[in-house]
């Protein structure tokens, strides 16, 4: 059945299991395709250019802004982030889903530029407490940068509402079971399945 794909949007304060998440569902769901964002940010130990993310220098990041070649972009904890246009444009012809793991400003300006393509979710910590002690678990950041995260996780919690949907991510399991039944329910969205009139007709006979 011919269908337009969607973009899957997952965003939440650091350390509340986004990445965990996306990973999951990335596991789970065949047509699901992560987007491979621009960072002007240092590739940190294992990552990947064009695997993890396209990394940059902060000029070729502005001339791809410029150029209008970025879908959203946004500057994060002093980093510039992107997601490339063509491939994002070139799946949602084909019919694939492309995963966003991306911050508000990005999905703010994603919204905007494909309003019926769209489909979010935001990921809450069961705590602030919690959500800290996940940070401090990762042993990799010191005090004064895990001080910047809360910080950030603060400022991003109260853009909560301009997603549609909220997830509370105490137990990981479940979680990733409703993050799947939004994708799921998103796909059947009638205006997304081009191939239904023609199904109709065969159908009825018509």
């Amino acid at each position: 059945m011919k269908r337009r794909g969607l973009c899957l949007v997952i965003a939440a304060p650091p350390g509340a299991g986004k990445t965990s998440v996306s990973r999951a569902l990335l596991e789970s769901e065949a047509e699901l395709t992560l987007s491979v964002s621009v960072t002007t940010r240092a590739a940190r130990p294992g990552e990947q250019d064009g695997v993890h993310y396209h990394f940059r220098d902060m000029a070729k990041y502005q001339a791809m802004i410029a150029r209008g070649d970025l879908l959203e972009h946004a500057v994060f904890l002093g980093h510039g982030y992107g997601t490339p246009r063509a491939p994002v444009e070139a799946a949602l012809a084909e019919g694939r889903d492309v995963l966003f793991d991306i911050e508000w400003q990005g999905h703010r300006q994603l919204k905007a530029s494909k309003p019926a393509d769209v489909t979010s979710i935001f990921l809450l910590p069961p705590s602030m407490a919690e959500l800290e002690r996940r940070l401090r678990n990762r042993g990799q950041d010191s005090d004064a940068e895990i001080a910047k995260r809360m910080a950030a996780a603060r400022e991003e919690i109260t853009h909560w509402d301009e997603f549609d949907h909220v997830l509370i991510n105490q137990d990981f399991d479940v979680t990733v079971t409703a993050a799947r039944a939004v994708l799921h329910a998103a796909r059947s969205i009638r205006a997304r399945q081009l191939g239904i009139p023609d199904f109709i007709k065969i159908l009825l006979g018509a």
